[in-house]
């Protein structure tokens, strides 16, 4: 099992240690925005929002839980491996980058609905319509699994 500083050397072909500090620094980042956003959408008005974003881009209904669960678990996904000492270096890694990939996928759907005409601006995040917000969650997620 490696620890964090062999696993630097070993895992990185031999990249430095500030590369696991910022590797560790977007996974905690994106964790800490996927959680609470999977997690507002149980409460008014954030989940009448969501509602009307699925429907109106003609997504089934089995994507709001989808959707609300996925978030929350990616988020979980991204933060315990770091903030738990119960994980090798290898495991971390391995996790986060399933993570990574599941929040592409998010990220994808979530570009395809703010694209979508049906959907209006003020059902969706910040009130804006170009789907910058998701591309720009879609970019970290791709830096930070591979």
């Amino acid at each position: 099992m490696n620890t964090i500083a062999n696993a630097n050397k070993a895992s990185f072909g031999g990249k430095n240690l500030t590369t696991l500090k910022g590797l560790k620094r977007l996974s905690i980042v994106l964790g800490s925005l996927m959680f609470p956003f999977g997690f507002l959408k149980f409460f008014h008005p954030f989940s009448a929002w969501f509602h009307t974003q699925i429907v109106n881009a003609g997504l089934p209904l089995i994507s709001i839980p989808f959707g609300m669960f996925g978030e929350m678990l990616v988020g979980l996904m991204f933060l315990m491996p770091w903030l738990s000492g119960a994980f090798s270096f290898q495991r971390r890694r391995q996790i986060n980058i399933v993570a990574s990939l599941i929040l592409i996928s998010q990220m994808l759907v979530a570009t395809y609905v703010h694209l979508q005409p049906n959907v209006p601006a003020g059902v969706l995040p910040l009130g804006i319509k170009r789907p910058f917000i998701p591309l720009t969650v879609l970019a970290l997620a791709a830096l930070n699994g591979f």
